[in-house]
């Protein structure tokens, strides 16, 4: 399914850009590596990892493409362990589309989708020095009327390399709305 959402900036012809939500396919993995790679604080996975994850994550993933380009991404997937939750893994927008509400309103369809399936709490980790992600997934509990929970997930010894500590944060429990899939 494709949701559109219109872009009140303009796409630099002086026209409106056209943006569409929607769930990645094969295809899109290597703008989605593009798009990690050049955002210069997401850890970079593999191409082959991110053309994996629109074949078998495409259903708890969106791209969204501004003018039929990829623009931004949020892959995400459910927890083996706890079928009520989604776990949102990465979070990116071509630098070109930042301050947007890009990144918020791809957040806000990608939970729509999956509280029909069951889904009621999302996850993510962010590092404590990461205000925009911070500010991001803050906005997102606030909009939605509900509690986030911050706790200290892996601490940055965790890591074999000079990975900071990761903190988690949980949002939820989110109420289905009329408009998944």
């Amino acid at each position: 399914m494709t949701t559109a959402h219109p872009n009140s900036e303009s796409s630099g012809s002086g026209s409106v850009a056209q943006v569409a939500i929607e769930s990645p396919n094969v295809s899109d993995g290597s703008a989605m590596w593009r798009l990690a790679r050049d955002s210069g604080v997401l850890d970079l996975n593999s191409s082959y990892a991110y053309v994996l994850w629109c074949r078998d994550f495409s259903r708890t993933s969106v791209v969204a493409r501004v003018d039929g380009v990829v623009g931004g991404f949020v892959s995400g997937y459910v927890r083996p362990d706890a079928p009520d939750t989604i776990m949102v893994w990465q979070v990116a927008v071509d630098e070109r589309h930042r301050g947007r509400g890009l990144a918020g309103g791809m957040l806000r369809e990608l939970v729509d989708r999956v509280t029909h399936t069951g889904v009621r709490y999302l996850e993510t980790t962010i590092t404590p020095d990461n205000t925009a992600s911070i500010r991001l997934f803050s906005a997102l509990a606030r909009n939605r009327g509900t509690e986030l929970e911050r706790r200290e997930l892996f601490p940055a010894d965790a890591f074999p390399d000079s990975h900071e500590g990761e903190d988690l944060y949980r949002i939820g429990p989110f109420r289905p709305t009329s408009s998944g899939t």
